[in-house]
């Protein structure tokens, strides 16, 4: 593996944690967990780009959790850029969630 691959894994471990940070205000299982990170880019600038989706389109926090999500991975020393994409495709539902998650939840 390239000091370049090491670097960006290490780099996408670091998003990870950010990530289970921040929390659904209606769930008490943090966003990544829950599913609603479906993937996380990273380029060779450190520039990072998410996407994700909500537990629903009217969700109370559609404005206000994507600006959490790119300010809190922007905080990252190495992340030059952070941008998040919302997207309901495929939609949210719990099949998406982690078995922490749902444990969590006492859906197991």
């Amino acid at each position: 593996m390239s000091e370049e691959s090491i670097e960006t894994a290490e780099l996408g471990d670091k998003i990870v944690g950010v990530l289970k940070t921040i929390f659904d205000p209606e769930i008490p299982v943090d966003i990544y967990e829950l599913g609603l990170i479906y993937d996380v880019f990273v380029n060779e600038d450190d520039e990072v780009k998410i996407l994700m989706t909500l537990t629903t389109p009217n969700c109370p926090v559609a404005e206000t959790l994507p600006r959490e999500v790119e300010e809190k991975v922007k905080s990252l020393d190495q992340v030059k850029d952070a941008e998040v994409e919302i997207t309901f495709d495929p939609p949210w539902s719990q099949d998406l969630m982690s078995e922490e998650a749902k444990l969590e939840l006492g859906l197991l």
